[in-house]
């Protein structure tokens, strides 16, 4: 069976052009990456100087001190997508028994306790090193510019320092000092600066001008990352007691040796087939795979159980994810992951199954030959024994849309295609500026990835030294017929795979075009543990935007499902680029919501 769309809404046209394309999160991320195609520059290229100036323009969202990854495709070898792997380990000392002598049950949602080795800034150098064009210090010039010499702050950016004005004030006086120097936060369109930044940047490049191939160059740029300044500073620092989410103060656990030890690298994608496309996702130490058994479980149904703009397309795409995400947490790790099982068509249809005409309310992973699923705490509600008595702890866990729809921003996001038929997309996050105090000689912080990992025993996600937290960050790359067509993602931790299968679903199945896709009403389940600390669940929750409609949203709610409503443009931040490989046509777009997203091209 099909089904006609509703009248799609755009708020603005896909871009459409021969030459090259660039979509982010901020507008200035995306004229930079293009800017580098203009000037002759590849599509890698292109990406690396947006993400670094996504680290000063969206200290909030992202930052040096935290992760990445990445999916992307040559023109060399178009049908083999690869995965930059920028997402850092446990340092060597974050064992399980130092957190639970330290008073914890939860890693910590902020502070350096929380903190991976910090691993965003080596992925982006090895990219640029092995499929980029252009020197270092040309590539870098963008964000060192935007450092230095300053940039028109978000409105976004003051907001989020408003929140965390108090904590830093009181706990975290580097913060305090180089985001509030006259006391208060900035305002929309006040100028900032970050010449600390500037300074490791220029030290990246210094290293880069000496001798060698450019290869080795950029390789000298990476050992000064690895095992100068930004390595003694940090280890350092975090040897002092600082405030933690957990309402206590705690010293951090990283070495400089933990910096030395860890390289970004390249991995197979993991991929599955939907309707004639290729959908390429990182291995199962991220979220990726839960995106693609989900569209595992939907390929067995008809096309009309699949638009997500209808009472039942929505309901059963919900009740798709729930059961994805139980498999996230009941499976998925660091380690040996049963993929093959649980991407299978048998496993898929035995989940599909279990969907009725009722929202389910309960915490279903499967069952796998000679596994035994992980049952999470489930907690709807957590507060720390600390904070028993009714203190707060501001800036915890990730900056995204809260489970009563509230909207506080996320993560970050750029995709860039060439005409050559370079593309990639990448996801960098971590290392916000509310994540832990701020460096005073490096102007940032480290991150708080390890959040996602747990100190119970027995999970493939326990907090463990040197293992990878399994993450949230989860580009796609779309191939068909053995050629990249559509990169994309969006920030929003848990969300990021649901509103892009709401993507996947409008356009490979519903007909719509980028922009149409991106601009339509988006809506996800809570109903799985989140993985940001205090890591509770809403069982049969599902947050919506009002613009899917009164006649739907009643519908869902008919069917079981707990509604939280975000308003008419809360949710989803996706973009995306596309190639026609038959005509050579690029495409991009952007999400509209907060005014900050913006595509480029020609």
């Amino acid at each position: 069976m099909t089904y006609t769309p509703p009248e799609p809404f755009t708020t603005r046209p896909t871009l459409r052009g021969t030459f090259g394309m660039s979509a982010s999160t901020h507008w200035l991320a995306t004229a930079s990456a293009q800017a580098v195609l203009e000037r002759g520059g590849n599509a890698f290229d292109a990406a690396v100087a947006g993400a670094f100036v996504l680290h000063v323009v969206e200290p909030h969202l992202n930052g040096p001190g935290g992760d990445m990854t990445g999916v992307f495709a040559t023109a060399e070898e178009p049908g083999r997508p690869i995965v930059l792997m920028g997402q850092g380990p446990a340092p060597a000392a974050a064992t399980r028994e130092h957190y639970l002598a330290e008073g914890l049950d939860l890693v910590p949602g902020a502070g350096a306790l929380a903190a991976a080795v910090p691993a965003a800034v080596d992925a982006w150098l090895l990219l640029l090193r092995d499929h980029g064009t252009w020197e270092l210090g040309d590539v870098l010039a963008f964000a060192c510019r935007y450092a230095r010499d300053g940039h028109p702050v978000l409105g976004r950016v003051g907001a989020t320092i408003a929140t965390v004005a108090e904590l830093f004030t009181e706990h975290w006086p580097t913060s305090a000092a180089l985001w509030m120097p006259d006391g208060v936060p900035p305002r929309e369109g006040d100028i900032i600066r970050n010449e600390a930044y500037a300074g490791v940047l220029d030290s990246l490049v210094d290293a880069a001008t000496d001798g060698g191939t450019r290869s080795e160059r950029i390789d000298s740029a990476r050992l000064e990352w690895r095992t100068g300044l930004v390595a003694r500073a940090a280890a350092e620092f975090v040897t002092t007691p600082h405030r933690h989410s957990s309402g206590l103060d705690h010293a951090g656990v990283m070495t400089a040796q933990d910096f030395a030890d860890f390289e970004a690298g390249y991995e197979d994608a993991t991929t599955l087939e939907f309707r004639g496309h290729t959908i390429a996702k990182t291995g199962a130490w991220g979220q990726g795979p839960a995106l693609l058994q989900t569209l595992a479980i939907l390929d067995g149904f008809d096309d009309d159980h699949l638009d997500p703009s209808t009472a039942l397309g929505a309901h059963t795409i919900l009740e798709a994810q729930k059961l994805a995400y139980a498999d996230r947490e009941a499976y998925y790790g660091d380690g040996d992951v049963p993929l093959e099982h649980l991407l299978s068509p048998e496993y898929a249809a035995e989940r599909r199954a279990l969907i009725t005409d009722t929202a389910s309310l309960e915490f279903r992973p499967g069952r796998v030959p000679g596994r035994t699923a992980f049952i999470p705490p489930l907690r709807t509600d957590y507060t720390p024994p600390a904070l028993a008595d009714g203190s707060s702890f501001a800036g915890v866990g990730e900056p995204t849309v809260s489970r009563s729809g509230e909207t506080r921003g996320d993560t970050c996001h750029i995709d860039v295609v060439d005409s050559a038929g370079n593309m990639v997309s990448a996801t960098p996050s971590g290392g916000w500026l509310q994540s832990s105090p701020t460096i005073p000689e490096l102007g940032f912080c480290l991150g708080s990835r390890l959040q996602m990992t747990w100190l119970e025993e027995g999970a493939p996600s326990t907090l463990q030294p040197g293992k990878r937290p399994r993450t949230t960050l989860t580009p796609t790359l779309v191939l068909k017929d053995g050629e990249p067509v559509v990169a994309l993602g969006s920030p929003g931790g848990d969300q990021q795979d649901q509103w892009q299968l709401l993507y996947l679903l409008r356009t490979i199945v519903g007909g719509y075009t980028p922009q149409e896709a991106i601009d339509a009403p988006a809506l996800h389940t809570t109903s799985v543990p989140g993985s940001f600390w205090p890591r509770t669940w809403e069982p049969g929750g599902a947050v919506v935007e009002d613009r899917l409609g009164e006649d739907v949203i009643a519908g869902l709610e008919a069917r079981g499902h707990v509604i939280t409503r975000a308003g008419d443009w809360a949710l989803g931040r996706l973009s995306s680029v596309a190639r026609n490989p038959q005509t050579g046509v690029l495409s991009a777009a952007a999400n509209p919501r907060g005014a900050q997203g913006y595509a480029a091209g020609r």
